[in-house]
């Protein structure tokens, strides 16, 4: 059923080359999407498009904080295809620390890339959807983007900031068949811990394939109706 639900629709993963937009990519890529892949890093890019058997003229090295390389890389799709029925915003940055030793330029490369990445992107790729009146966008908050925690100030702040702009955006987008999916996933084993500080059992985490798969499902919404949030967390780390 997956694989009928999917199939030819046209996608985009950008942060495609993290834990969780990968994994996503595999599945959507087995769905027989027509699957485009957005990220920094080049390298990894082409690495994820192998795994992934998508073609290289799919991939576009993008960075979501220079508005001139997201509209660049809009421009090209939509030429090509008129409009995405999917988007998926993968791409983010974060660190925990207590708030007096937030350094400026780390607090604003968050607001940057979580916040700011996520407005350029979505000002980039709706139009075509609003004039269709359909599509779905779906962005990833994090349960830091409806719950505090300790060291989280700054991330948090980037993430509730994309929690508050995806639910005014809906408001904007009722009349339309625009649908916008929040979700928050909490303690994902990503890269994400690699530098952090602070005892943290890991392998009680969700894993980053499952988070891709939560991804994927969130794909297959019935045209009737939407999933506006899911939350997902482990067992020892509920917070909603």
């Amino acid at each position: 059923m997956a694989v009928e639900m999917l199939a030819n629709k046209r996608v985009l993963i950008i942060g495609a080359t993290g834990g969780i937009g990968s994994e996503a990519a595999k599945l959507i890529a087995g769905s027989k999407a027509r699957l485009y892949l957005a990220g920094r890093d080049a390298d990894k890019l082409k690495a994820v498009a192998d795994a992934c058997k998508v073609p290289h003229d799919h991939t576009f090295q993008m960075d979501v904080a220079d508005a001139a390389s997201v509209q660049s890389v809009a421009d090209q799709l939509h030429q090509e295809l008129g409009q995405l029925d999917i988007l998926i915003n993968a791409a983010g940055v974060g660190y925990l620390k207590k708030f007096e030793n937030i350094e400026l330029d780390d607090f604003s490369r968050l607001i940057d890339i979580n916040l700011k990445g996520a407005f350029i992107v979505m000002q980039a790729f709706l139009p075509p959807m609003k004039d269709a009146k359909k599509g779905l966008i779906i962005n990833i908050p994090g349960v830091l983007g409806k719950a505090p925690m300790a060291a989280a100030a700054a991330y948090a702040a980037s993430k509730y900031g994309l929690n508050g702009m995806v639910k005014s955006l809906r408001e904007e987008l009722k009349r339309t068949q625009v649908r916008l999916t929040n979700l928050y996933l909490g303690g994902v084993d990503s890269a994400f811990w690699d530098d952090i500080d602070m005892p943290v059992n890991r392998d009680k985490f969700i894993s980053a394939q499952e988070a891709g798969r939560a991804v994927w499902f969130l794909c297959q919404q019935p045209t009737s109706g939407v999933v506006s949030e899911m939350v997902i967390q482990p067992f020892n780390h509920q917070v909603i």
